[in-house]
């Protein structure tokens, strides 16, 4: 059977020789007699795997030597809970930008330990573009400032980095991280479950500046403690470990393209793809403001919404899958990750236009 095109926003598609080496090294890892999956954490064999995957990562985003890289489990979701507990370092404020749905799920969680200072919203256009930081209202103590420097659903990604002085920049990363050169050294706290440009549900990434760790609140759970983690090298529990292997094959496959600004050329291109014909198109419609339209996740609706599930048939039938929006917005949605190929994003517009064609008139 062929391979569709995979539009899915997370668990998404992965790159094609990464899951043609993981199969072929599925009962039998470089001659080990065994499955990554059933590798002891500490034996030698996967200590390898763990160690390469986590100098791979650092050599792909520069991170800097002042920086802890953590393997951790739970998602972005877990994180909206831990962050604050490790974060706050004895403040009762914590700063959160809003631009999405994913921004208000980490505000409503991180309501739970501290008192949320909404600095800004874009809720009043219904999130269709981020707030510029000159109207942002910050707190005086803050612990930290959160941004969502991707949302997944509503189709919005920060193009620039805020400015928060002093005070720890935090940012949910999940649906773009890897999909761009990073200035690590910007942030104090960057974190994102794995399954849109990096590998399968299951495991999360944590990078943390040194000197905010080793502060947790006292209720803090041992497993949730970014210091305990650190010192354990991201072991003091069972890792996920099959996805950390899946992980380290991904960040050498980026690598092999031409690292993150090659990976990043070929995103502007396929994104500008999609953008350019919505644009001059009057069937189908972009929501979100030019300047803060996301590379990665490219939602937008049909003028005649009656037509969206035969538009969604269309585009299985033509090997183009997982096009429909987010139960929460509705319409559709692209999801156009590392390792979606151009050519997919190519026979997507090519249906888009036919299909205008045939009901647009």
């Amino acid at each position: 059977m062929a391979r569709v095109f995979n539009f899915s926003a997370g668990p998404a598609v992965l790159p094609e020789s990464v899951l043609q080496q993981a199969a072929a090294e599925m009962l039998d890892w470089h001659g080990s007699g065994m499955s990554v999956m059933e590798m002891s954490h500490r034996g030698e064999e996967f200590m390898s795997i763990h160690a390469e995957a986590q100098q791979d990562l650092r050599e792909l985003l520069a991170v800097p030597a002042n920086y802890r890289v953590l393997f951790l489990q739970g998602g972005a979701i877990a994180e909206n809970a831990i962050v604050p507990m490790n974060m706050l370092r004895g403040r009762k404020v914590a700063d959160y930008v809003n631009t999405g749905e994913w921004s208000k799920k980490s505000i409503k969680e991180a309501g739970k330990y501290c008192s949320v200072n909404v600095a800004a919203s874009s809720e009043d256009k219904r999130f269709t573009y981020i707030p510029p930081q000159q109207s942002w209202k910050l707190s005086k103590d803050a612990g930290y400032v959160h941004i969502c420097t991707n949302e997944t659903i509503g189709g919005l990604e920060y193009h620039w980095v805020p400015d928060t002085g002093a005070v720890p920049l935090v940012a949910d990363m999940s649906s773009h991280i890897l999909s761009r050169p990073l200035d690590v050294a910007k942030y104090g706290l960057i974190y994102g479950g794995a399954q849109k440009n990096i590998g399968p549900a299951g495991l999360t990434l944590v990078i943390v500046r040194d000197d905010l760790i080793g502060q947790a609140a006292q209720f803090t759970p041992s497993a949730f403690d970014y210091k305990q983690q650190a010192d354990a090298d991201s072991m003091f529990n069972t890792p996920a470990t099959y996805a950390i292997y899946i992980a380290g094959l991904v960040f050498k496959w980026v690598k092999q393209q031409g690292g993150l600004a090659e990976i990043e050329r070929r995103n502007i291109a396929k994104a500008k793809l999609i953008y350019d014909y919505l644009d001059q198109s009057k069937f189908f419609v972009s929501p979100v403001a030019p300047s803060d339209r996301s590379r990665m996740n490219v939602p937008f609706k049909l003028a005649n919404e009656a037509l969206d599930d035969e538009f969604l048939a269309g585009a299985k039938a033509n090997g183009m899958v997982q096009l429909k929006g987010h139960r929460s917005v509705g319409g559709m949605r692209a999801s156009i990750y590392n390792a979606m190929p151009i050519e997919g994003v190519r026979q997507l517009v090519a249906y888009m236009r036919d299909f205008e064609g045939k009901f647009g008139k």
